[in-house]
């Protein structure tokens, strides 16, 4: 645990890329197999299921501190983060037998078999530990038994680390570390060997038949940016098609298998039989990307324009309702049948196509569809493409996205080949790149009601707010302010009479200024104190951007919003300008 509390140290302490980099080497040059494959699994994002709940971190705190429950509870929100409050309250350490033990016995000798068992075998097994350990050592214990784990440095740069120590390309390493991070798999000593193992790549892709290929993102592309369409060349260029609104994933078939994975690298095969059972005819070798969707084959739902596929893509609102599922039966199946939208084949015989420009796998991807229509089964849809002589024309199709429900166009050039994350690449001006060029995002006037202190940086800001419209719309600001005065002197709210109804969360989109600013009004206007939350009398105005609605049984307003975040504080409209329960409604309706 030392060491790795170093390295934690290191890279915790720059912001410099090279430094991180050079931290990263001389931490895997330094330790065996067995810590290394640790260390990079935490770095590259890996997140083993909850060891400890946080309730039984937080009581065990306290007893072990001596500190009262308020005291503890105070402390947090002063620090912001519960590893290192309580890294800090606890005595001092009795020993240093934790530092001087190895990651990898930690997490597999200690931590993992500590999973399933009973409260009074946890909280024995913690304040042993903590003992152990020094204040660095702690914190690092509750971020790996919590779940929370997380430190300044991306994917992309553990990889280039990889890259360099094991003197290999980054992009090689980036395709051994498809699933790497999949919690259902336990990091061995093997798969660190695996991932380092020196050249020749004769047959590698397939060492693995479930490995999936490293995921092509796409750069939003804002109007009126310098890389707006225009400035993309001739439209005839590119290949425009929807951009659809659910998971975006791989089905890889290898070795007579199927495997279905997420862009975020996680294994979804048996949450979605239906893709399983979709590729069961696939010829052996064939991976394809494209989108998860639940699809609505209704004639009221509107067709999207360039496909033969009846009816449109549901909300992710009802592909949602299968995400969290662990039982999939009858009635689930029935009310949100999961589909797969495909738009690229990445390997077709067992040969890698990425390399291969745009329309080349396209015109395969279509081959491959017109072979499956020849045999009983699922059909392979693929994703409507749509072609233009100018970006006025693309524009007016990405006008009616939102009514067809789609967030807009995808704009890949077709001679671009299909690359690793998210990358500009070719000349330099981001031709040969993939874009998402999404219809502009919905908006609704909201009134700060409640606030919380952040996390981090921010533990000493309000940050995180919630917000509400009216119920109607106020006959005047008299009325308005009616309203205020009522919820200042804690009086309930008559029934039918107007109020101010909660309905969103949101916590992103201002500035450190702007926060600080909404922060001083937070505490100047602060009526009660429920916890870390303030309710606040309400006296701002926020514009919220938001990519989507839905209804909910959940939420007392009775909708919720995909992607919220503040656009800006309004202080321009008074409150009784702010939107209402109506409002929604019609974002609803459209």
């Amino acid at each position: 645990m030392r060491r790795f509390a170093a390295l934690f140290d290191e890279l915790d302490a720059t912001t410099a890329t090279n430094a991180k980099v050079a931290a990263l080497r001389r931490y895997l040059a330094e330790v065996d197999d067995a810590d290394a494959v640790w260390a990079v699994y935490f770095l590259a994002g890996g997140k083993p299921r909850q060891l400890i709940k946080t309730a039984q971190l937080r009581a065990q705190a306290i007893a072990e501190s001596g500190l009262s429950e308020w005291l503890f509870e105070a402390s947090y929100q002063a620090v912001g983060d519960l590893a290192e409050t309580i890294s800090l309250v606890l005595p001092p350490p009795q020993t240093d037998a934790g530092m001087n033990t190895r990651l990898s016995a930690w997490m597999e000798e200690r931590l993992l078999p500590l999973r399933g068992q009973g409260d009074d075998v946890v909280a024995q097994a913690l304040a042993t530990w903590w003992r152990e350990l020094d204040t660095t050592g702690r914190f690092l214990l509750v971020k790996l038994v919590g779940g929370g784990f997380r430190v300044g440095v991306s994917k992309l740069l553990v990889q280039r680390a990889l890259a360099a120590h094991a003197g290999l390309d980054a992009k090689q390493v980036a395709a051994r570390m498809m699933g790497f991070t999949d919690g259902k798999r336990v990091p061995t000593p093997a798969a660190f060997r695996a991932l380092v193992a020196p050249l020749p790549l004769a047959g590698e892709a397939h060492g693995d038949p479930s490995q999936p290929y490293p995921f092509f993102l796409a750069s939003p592309l804002e109007a009126g940016a310098p890389d707006a369409p225009a400035a993309l060349g001739p439209a005839s260029d590119w290949i425009a098609e929807w951009k659809f609104d659910g998971i975006r994933g791989q089905i890889v078939k290898r070795a007579g298998q199927v495997w279905v994975w997420s862009r975020g690298e996680e294994l979804m095969s048996e949450r979605f039989p239906e893709l399983q059972a979709l590729a069961q005819r696939w010829p052996d070798g064939t991976v394809v990307d494209g989108e998860i969707l639940v699809w609505h084959d209704g004639s009221a739902t509107p067709k999207l324009p360039g496909s033969d596929r009846p009816g449109g893509p549901a909300p992710f609102a009802v592909l949602q309702q299968r995400i969290g599922r662990k039982t999939l039966g009858p009635k689930v199946l029935a009310e949100a049948p999961v589909s797969f939208m495909a738009y690229d084949l990445l390997e077709a015989d067992h040969e890698d196509l990425r390399q291969c420009p745009q329309h080349e796998r396209r015109a395969r991807l279509q081959a491959l569809a017109v072979l499956l229509d020849a045999t009983p089964g699922p059909r392979l849809w693929l994703s409507p493409v749509l072609m233009a002589d100018a970006w006025d024309t693309l524009a007016a199709q990405r006008s009616q996205a939102r009514a067809l429900g789609v967030e807009g166009l995808m704009l890949k050039h077709r001679l671009s080949t299909y690359g690793t994350g998210r990358q500009r690449r070719g000349d330099g001006t981001g031709m040969l790149a993939w874009w998402k060029w999404k219809i502009d995002p919905m908006s609704i006037d909201g009134v700060l009601i409640y606030a919380q202190a952040g996390h981090g940086r921010r533990a000493s800001v309000y940050t995180d707010y919630t917000f509400a419209v009216w119920n109607r719309a106020p006959a005047d600001a008299a009325e308005a302010q009616a309203v205020v005065e009522a919820i200042a002197q804690r009086r309930p709210a008559e029934p039918g009479a107007l109020q101010l109804v909660a309905f969103t969360k949101a916590y992103s989109g201002l500035t450190d200024e702007e926060f600080k600013a909404v922060d001083a009004v937070v505490r100047r206007h602060t009526l009660e104190k429920f916890g870390p939350v303030r309710s606040v009398r309400p006296t701002l105005v926020f514009e919220l951007a938001f990519e989507g609605i839905a209804r909910s049984t959940r939420h007392k307003s009775g909708v919720a919003l995909r992607f919220p975040r503040i656009a800006r504080v309004r202080h321009d409209k008074p409150l009784h300008e702010a939107s209402t329960l109506q409002d929604l409604e019609l974002l609803l309706r459209a």
